[in-house]
């Protein structure tokens, strides 16, 4: 698979999160996949400081990237 074709299919995972995210102020975003699947993000908007982003990116962000995209090794948040 091609970067940008693992980058499009971890960005159409993260829009099955972000109308909820987006309900509070927030959002997710991707910063880099890197060459051993490691998916680094960011949130930003009032997802940003909250104290349950941690919960966030292992509950929800997580379980749907992994699911969607099984070839990810590793989630991790840049600013969580």
């Amino acid at each position: 698979m091609t970067k940008n074709a693992l980058w499009n299919k971890v960005d159409h995972s993260l829009n099955t999160i972000r109308p909820y995210l987006q309900q509070d102020g927030g959002n997710v975003e991707i910063v880099e996949i890197t060459e051993d699947m490691v998916v680094k993000l960011r949130l930003v908007g009032a997802c940003e400081a909250c104290p349950q982003s941690f919960m966030t990116i292992k509950t929800g962000i997580e379980e749907s990237i992994r699911r969607d995209v099984p070839q990810v090794k590793a989630i991790e948040a840049v600013n969580a």
